[in-house]
């Protein structure tokens, strides 16, 4: 099934959603083929397949937005859809639909192996490959579970200034999960490699290498004391770590928030947010990336926004609609999970850029301290940044030595004074996968930083 609109039929539906008094009307069309095939214990536990295939139109009168959808993807359809849109917004016609040109942009995500080139068996050999690598790392060792994802999406996306924007997003994902037991307690290790590329991801990656490593995260976590609480030095490694930044100062970037003043970081352009160390990036256009697109979800090419620039606020990331209302352009940040969903300013693969310090000066230089080597889940306030988020994987540092592991350890502060309270940036900066929720859905983001230092921060926790 693919996107088959004609210029004359998608002209037609853009001046009936216009029709009514909106300035400005856009079509999104997707067509989303998705797979998954999930293991435990090296069983297989589900396979499934799922279809997203339809088309929302948008139309704006000022600053006010109307969103409709339909799966329903004939000429009727999108003519009834568009006649929805337009009897919401229920004026007087002030705009007419433009002449059609082609976006032009580099294609940034190269495919080399097409998931659909590949059977399902292969697949299956790869997730028990990694289960067994887990569980012949231990005896410990009680459950593991594997899975595979791959998606194709075509997108069409068309509007009333003339737009006409088609790109295709092919992303595959693995992830390994090793549970420990000593049979009174667990312990988990999580690994979740992907890119927006091909089934050479696992050209790319070592699956039963990873398989060991979140093997030996959930046995050093079984064995570890409690973390100790309380205000100290705490030093986060690179990857996931950055999901800290992306929680509880990344979202407080997006126009989503910065348009409504719901944001720490509103009015706050060309002021010190940050310490001077601090460099933080949110870059569209890496090649392969797992939130790399070539066009945003309104069809504006991605960009690399240097949103912190040495402490400096630079940029935010803008859409649309929250850029008329905040008087500036798009930054080719407008994502969605699928045609369901009205776009909104989103993060794609976004970290804090590498520093000056090596890992062996970050440790050396910290007397006490907590070493967060491995980030979990948490919760964030979006309009104050305030964060709490669980340590997977933790070792307590002392007198510049990384010493014994501890469990149970939460990070807990708030975003605008974390910025400022780092004081050390590492040189090996890494990214790592992810998915964000927001108002738009469930979207691929990449998070990333190298290893950074972090004064006085509270540290949740129930040891001595």
């Amino acid at each position: 099934m693919s996107i088959e609109i004609s210029r004359n039929t998608a002209d037609s539906v853009i001046n009936k959603a216009l029709s009514k008094g909106g300035d400005f009307a856009e079509i999104f069309c997707e067509n989303t083929i998705r797979n998954n095939i999930s293991m435990v214990n090296g069983a297989v536990d589900k396979t499934a397949s799922g279809l997203d295939y339809g088309a929302g139109i948008r139309v704006f009168n000022g600053e006010n937005a109307v969103y409709v959808y339909t799966n329903d993807m004939t000429e009727k359809g999108l003519m009834e859809t568009a006649e929805r849109a337009a009897e919401a917004v229920n004026g007087q016609k002030q705009a007419e639909c433009g002449k059609f040109g082609e976006v032009s942009y580099e294609n940034r995500n190269k495919i080399k192996i097409m998931p659909s080139e590949r059977k399902n068996t292969e697949k299956r050999d790869i997730l028990r490959e990694a289960s067994q690598a887990a569980f012949d790392y231990s005896d410990k060792m009680m459950q593991t579970r594997a899975s595979y994802l791959d998606s194709s999406q075509e997108v069409l996306i068309i509007n009333s200034e003339g737009l006409w924007a088609e790109d295709k997003r092919v992303r595959s994902r693995f992830t390994i999960e090793a549970v420990a037991g000593n049979g009174t307690e667990k312990q988990s290790g999580r690994l979740s490699p992907g890119g927006s590329e091909g089934f050479e991801l696992f050209d790319r990656i070592d699956v039963k290498a990873l398989a060991r490593q979140s093997a030996e995260t959930a046995v050093t976590m079984l064995g570890a004391k409690e973390c100790p609480s309380g205000k100290m030095t705490v030093v986060i490694d690179n990857g996931f770590g950055g999901v800290i930044f992306h929680e509880a100062c990344g979202h407080s970037l997006e126009a989503t928030a910065v348009a409504k003043n719901a944001s720490v970081f509103a009015g706050k352009l060309g002021q010190k947010i940050a310490s001077d160390v601090v460099t933080a990036i949110d870059d569209g256009t890496i090649p392969n990336g797992w939130g790399t697109l070539n066009v945003d979800d309104e069809g504006t090419p991605t960009k690399r926004n240097i949103l912190i620039e040495n402490g400096i606020l630079k940029s935010y990331m803008i859409d649309k609609l929250n850029g008329r209302r905040m008087g500036m352009p798009s930054t080719g940040s407008s994502r969605r999970e699928s045609y369901k969903y009205a776009p909104t300013s989103r993060m794609t693969n976004t970290f804090i850029a590498a520093g000056k310090s090596s890992v062996k000066e970050i440790i050396e230089n910290t007397e006490f301290g907590l070493y967060a080597k491995q980030m979990g889940g948490g919760s964030v306030e979006p309009a104050t940044g305030v964060f709490n988020f669980a340590v997977l994987e933790g070792y307590i540092i002392r007198n510049g030595r990384i010493c014994e592991p501890v469990r149970g350890a939460t990070l807990i502060g708030k975003g605008s004074e974390v910025l400022l309270n780092i004081d050390m940036v590492g040189d090996n900066l890494m990214r790592a996968q992810g998915m964000c929720g927001s108002i738009s859905g469930s979207i691929p983001a990449d998070v990333g930083q190298p290893m950074i230092r972090v004064q006085n921060m509270t540290v949740g926790g129930r040891g001595l």
